[in-house]
């Protein structure tokens, strides 16, 4: 009995990695189809399908899902998603931004208005939040890849603007147009990162 007992728990653990896993691929998948829809098919000509191709291959997706993610981009499926963003306040007077990728505007900003609501916040209209931040290309690099005082060096030379090194990683910021090729500079010596994206950060972090 303890044997089967022991494959009856491996079982469920495999089954519920495997569904946890599938649902991050549907979720990559979707930001690929999307990002293909709404620029070009080419990852060398759009950032954002870039971004998304190395999320997806970070995440271990195989290299087939994300090619038929791409020739989705001009299904009928996809046509009616869209890339939204929402702003408001939350607890204190907190600035928030939020991004949504959703096939149904009315439904979301429905859903946005009730967590902002039970948060203690409030929906705000475009803008009202965004001034308070800078869109920048943010890349991420283990501490174990390089040393603080070569890591600053190395990102300078590559065209970053700033180079924060935090307790387990070192942060890159750079204008987010730049964010590709500042990180094509950065693999001339570093072959893994940890992220690269582009990020709301905000203009006073006090």
């Amino acid at each position: 009995m303890s044997g089967h007992s022991k494959w009856a728990s491996i079982k469920h653990s495999k089954g519920k990695a495997d569904k946890q896993r599938s649902k991050v691929f549907s979720k990559l998948s979707k930001e690929i189809s999307v990002a293909a829809k709404l620029g070009d098919k080419d990852p060398a000509m759009n950032p954002r399908l870039r971004s998304a191709i190395q999320a997806a291959r970070s995440a271990n997706m195989p290299k087939d899902n994300i090619e038929r993610a791409i020739d989705k981009s001009s299904a009928n499926n996809e046509n009616n998603f869209e890339n939204l963003r929402y702003e408001g306040f939350g607890p204190d007077k907190i600035a928030v931004i939020v991004e949504a990728l959703t096939d149904n505007k009315n439904r979301t900003a429905s859903n946005i208005r009730t967590i902002f609501q039970k948060s203690g916040g409030n929906l705000g209209t475009q803008g009202s939040a965004s001034h308070n931040f800078n869109q920048l290309g943010i890349i991420k690099i283990d501490k174990k890849e390089i040393s603080d005082e070569q890591i600053f060096e190395l990102a300078i030379e590559s065209g970053a603007d700033e180079c924060i090194s935090h307790e387990d990683f070192h942060e890159i910021q750079c204008p987010m147009n730049e964010i590709y090729n500042v990180k094509k500079n950065l693999e001339k010596i570093i072959a893994n990162f940890i992220s690269t994206e582009i990020e709301w950060v905000p203009l006073n972090s006090a």
